[in-house]
């Protein structure tokens, strides 16, 4: 059997298939919980690969796609392709391509610093060409192109496997996510964007938040006041839980399924159910103890409702800056397509009701995991490789910068207010107004759902999946210090192990990265100092 990998390579963890070159059937499925580089969003990655170096971060990237492979059960000389896919800043870091002309926004900055843009055109190349792949030595490496260095691989499989090139109508299309890819058609013209929304949407900074998994609740509904559990299975089917009294805790109706977490798609349904059902006023949780209280005493608290609604405001704004630089209203959106792990699980109405969707819009439809359908696509096909470079060619985009985006700006500022202050929203839209923006309002019907997948991975491999809870990549240094367990104890997630050799390991996918730093700062100066790492390097 000659097999291949197909890997998508998401902010928020990695997603990959054990693949038969002779017939294209998937033969095994492996995802990982979380992104080998510190830091939970995409601007952490950045800055850990510009501040500490792209061969740090490229290490990292590498010794957990060859983890990932080892898992599959792909021993090294069997392995004959790759195939990768994913935003520009994840795949350019795997690959080695320098990252300045992604980490800083605006021409002039870059010419200021002579930043030259790196070329991202789709390519095959041997993978022992690429540093840490070497011990692939029969293997190449498929590579999809961007449309533009800044509108990545990712964002062309979204406008591929949505349809967007032959609708007629003004439609949108989002992958949600940590970093939530979008783009609109409006008359022919691609307008893209990508905000960086942070991980609530899958299920990260979420007290008990984990990425979609076996045994992590998938939704909620209430019933008579109670809380209806809705938790996906081994197979990421989502069954029927428990019946919860959502103010203590107590069991209304019990079931066999256990849950662990909740996923970014559970959020989503516990803000429009709780708002629904007043028992959340933004940003409150109308509960004796203002904590919201799910199956196996599993809890959703004010932070929580705080961090979603961020994520949630960050992509309506990613909407209304992508309509703004079209010059049409958010009304004129009549369909809207939702890729992604989020985007497959989440409650497509829901979502609709809470502003993830444009208001306005007569159909959503839900497509799956866009990525790692390229990434399969073009491991299979030399062909298909250049079909879509020559559509990445052709495709007439406009990239619209957030970061540096008044109308995005303004209309996040406003989105804050309304999330994390209780801001009424007849106030969202007079503020929208007074500025001349695009206009947004609450759904006044419930939109037309099409689920063309069931699963973001809709199959799997007759040796099914397996998840991978910790990556198993490490960051490592020596350090001559006192005695004491400072740097170990200020740890958040229990990241930072220190031999009696002085030999300190970083679980580098447990870490957060720029947002933290608490074991630096937790010691005496220089002595904790994250220049000194390095990669723990681990044989494929």
């Amino acid at each position: 059997m000659k097999l291949g990998v197909a890997i998508d390579i998401g902010t928020s963890g990695i997603r990959a298939q054990k693949i038969d070159l002779d017939t294209g059937d998937i033969q095994k499925t492996v995802i990982t919980l979380r992104n080998p580089l510190p830091g939970a969003n995409v601007m952490d990655h950045l800055d850990f690969a510009i501040t500490y170096g792209l061969d740090l971060a490229q290490g990292l990237h590498v010794n957990a796609v060859k983890h990932v492979i080892e898992t599959l059960g792909v021993k090294p000389e069997e392995l004959q392709r790759m195939a990768i896919c994913g935003n520009p800043i994840q795949l350019s870091i795997f690959q080695g391509i320098p990252i300045d002309d992604l980490a800083y926004a605006g021409e002039r900055k870059k010419e200021k610093l002579n930043i030259k843009e790196s070329d991202r055109s789709a390519r095959i190349v041997e993978c022992s060409e690429i540093k840490g792949l070497e011990v692939y030595p029969n293997a190449k490496l498929v590579v999809p192109p961007a449309i533009r260095h800044e509108v990545g691989a990712d964002a062309l499989a979204l406008i591929i496997k949505s349809g967007f090139l032959d609708t007629t109508e003004t439609a949108i299309a989002t992958d949600y996510g940590t970093n939530a890819e979008m783009a609109l058609i409006h008359e022919g013209t691609i307008y893209t964007g990508s905000a960086a929304a942070g991980p609530a949407l899958e299920g990260q900074q979420i007290k008990y938040g984990k990425l979609a998994s076996p045994f992590v609740i998938s939704d909620v509904e209430f019933e008579n006041g109670n809380i209806r559990n809705y938790v996906l299975n081994g197979d990421m089917d989502t069954v029927k839980g428990k019946l919860i009294n959502p103010n203590n805790g107590d069991i209304i109706e019990d079931d066999t399924i256990k849950a662990k977490g909740i996923t970014g798609t559970g959020v989503i349904a516990i803000i429009e159910a709780g708002m629904k059902n007043g028992i959340i006023q933004l940003p409150k949780i109308n509960t004796p103890d203002h904590i919201l209280y799910l199956q196996d005493k599993i809890k959703f608290f004010e932070k929580d409702v705080e961090a979603a609604g961020l994520a949630m405001g960050a992509i309506r704004a990613g909407h209304l800056a992508l309509c703004n630089a079209a010059g049409i209203e958010v009304a004129d959106v009549k369909k809207a397509y939702m890729s992604g792990a989020a985007g497959t699980y989440m409650d497509a109405v829901k979502a609709h009701q809470v502003g993830m969707v444009p208001y306005n819009v007569d159909e959503v439809i839900q497509i799956g995991n866009t990525s790692l359908i390229v990434a399969k696509e073009i491991l299979l096909s030399e062909e298909r490789l250049w079909e879509l470079q020559e559509i990445a060619s052709r495709i007439v985009s406009n990239h619209v910068m957030f970061a540096t985006d008044p109308a995005f700006k303004e209309a996040y500022i406003q989105e804050i207010s309304y999330w994390t202050e209780g801001m009424p929203f007849k106030m969202l839209k007079k503020f929208l107004k007074k500025k001349g923006l695009p206009q947004i309002d609450l759904p006044e019907k419930t939109t037309t759902v099409t689920k063309t997948v069931q699963k973001d991975i809709p199959i799997l491999g007759p040796e099914g999946l397996q998840v991978l809870e910790q990556v198993g990549t490490y960051l490592t240094m020596k350090v001559t210090c006192p005695e004491c367990p400072k740097c170990i104890k200020v740890c958040p997630n229990d990241a930072i192990t220190i031999d009696e050799e002085g030999i300190v390991m970083i679980s580098s996918d447990l870490c957060d990265g720029a947002n933290c730093k608490r074991c630096i700062n937790a010691c005496p100066k220089d002595t904790f100092k994250w220049e000194n790492l390095t990669v723990l390097e681990q044989s494929a």
